[in-house]
């Protein structure tokens, strides 16, 4: 299940700098105007045809070294495959999502990339009036329409490996997980964690606990938003502060608070990404990375985009799982060498009893 580790630092940095740089088309606010990008047009059907592909992100903007940064990429290599131009608009706040996809419709966009549960609403509108353009819909399924194809990752199966990981790691018997919103494409990555650390217990008659979410309750800790980094540090000291020794912070940058608050601890304290494999992506913290709830968003992404462009496109759902590949859990890096060494083993257990269905996942979020 897991990859071997990346070999050395500098196949790690240049990983992430790739990421970076495709993060790196953004703009300030919806006020500014569209970025893009414009790759080889030599004998390309999708230009010749006018097809312009466009992404618009959420509140946690491009730059989040995460989940938007994920799909900007997605549409930056599909972009590059087709020889054709992208467009990028990037959002402050949630009031500017409908302008902004009604800013790329106006630009001739043919597909718009949509990035988070949190457009919904805007993007069913926008589909609605528009009915000749493609939509797709990230980290959302309820959209019932022609034009509008749903991008989901069942995020809940990696996290379900994460949390019995974790809870085999743990010191101190306590591991935290938090929020950015209240949503299911954010609590479904919580539900995953606490329903494996509830496995690990069962399994090993431990009682490791979760702080800061209740998968019975579904109630727990959030930041409000994605982008409140000062927030997210005072959420997860507080995680800290009752004893948690692994903590996962999910909502993109929001991560970025809690590896503060980690550094400025004096106890050893590890830290679980998500979206992607954090350790490759924001390198800096590589030393706390203790592994990753990963998807596969930018081929996903891609792969969706060049079908628009071929004229196959369907408004089947596509749900990424461990068993196509679609999520997984990223390797432990630098902290392979103090896990338990027959974890690895019962993980590939796991695994294979989640894909088989012996092995069920609590959760109602599931896509």
């Amino acid at each position: 299940m897991n990859v071997p580790p990346t070999s050395t630092r500098t196949r790690r940095v240049a990983a992430a700098t790739a990421l970076v740089l495709a993060g790196g088309l953004t703009l300030a606010s919806c006020a500014s105007a569209p970025s893009d990008t414009t790759g080889s047009t030599a004998g390309s059907t999708a230009a010749a045809n006018g097809f312009l592909p466009c992404i618009v992100s959420d509140q946690g903007g491009f730059n989040d070294q995460s989940f938007n940064q994920l799909g900007l990429q997605g549409i930056t290599d599909a972009a590059k495959t087709l020889g054709v131009k992208h467009i990028d608009v990037q959002s402050a706040s949630e009031s500017d999502y409908a302008p902004n996809i009604a800013s790329l419709i106006d630009q001739g966009c043919t597909t718009v990339v949509t990035m988070g549960y949190l457009l919904a609403s805007a993007t069913k509108e926008a589909a609605a009036a528009n009915p000749d353009v493609h939509f797709i819909m990230v980290d959302d399924t309820s959209i019932s329409a022609p034009n509008v194809k749903g991008v989901a990752w069942d995020t809940g199966q990696a996290g379900f490996l994460v949390g019995y990981a974790s809870a085999s790691y743990s010191k101190a018997g306590k591991v935290g997980t938090y929020g950015g919103a209240k949503i299911p494409p954010v609590t479904l990555y919580m539900d995953g964690f606490a329903r494996g650390v509830e496995y690990y217990n069962a399994q090993k008659g431990a009682d490791v606990q979760v702080i800061g979410w209740n998968p019975d309750t579904q109630e727990g800790q959030f930041t409000g938003n994605f982008s409140d980094i000062n927030a997210a540090k005072v959420v997860s000291q507080g995680i800290l502060d009752q004893g948690a020794d692994i903590i996962v912070p999910v909502g993109g940058p929001i991560y970025q608070g809690a590896a503060q608050a980690i550094r400025e601890a004096t106890r050893p304290i590890a830290l679980v990404g998500v979206d992607t494999d954090m350790y490759v992506s924001d390198p800096q913290y590589d030393d706390i990375w203790f592994t990753s709830i990963a998807r596969d968003m930018p081929k996903s992404i891609s792969e969706v985009i060049q079908a628009s462009a071929g004229g196959t496109f369907d408004n089947t759902t596509y749900v990424g799982t461990l068993d196509n590949g679609g999520v997984l859990m990223s390797p432990f890096h630098d902290f392979a060498s103090k896990v338990d060494p027959a974890l690895q083993g019962e993980l590939d257990t796991i695994k294979a009893g989640i894909i088989a269905g012996s092995i069920t996942i609590e959760t109602p979020s599931a896509p």
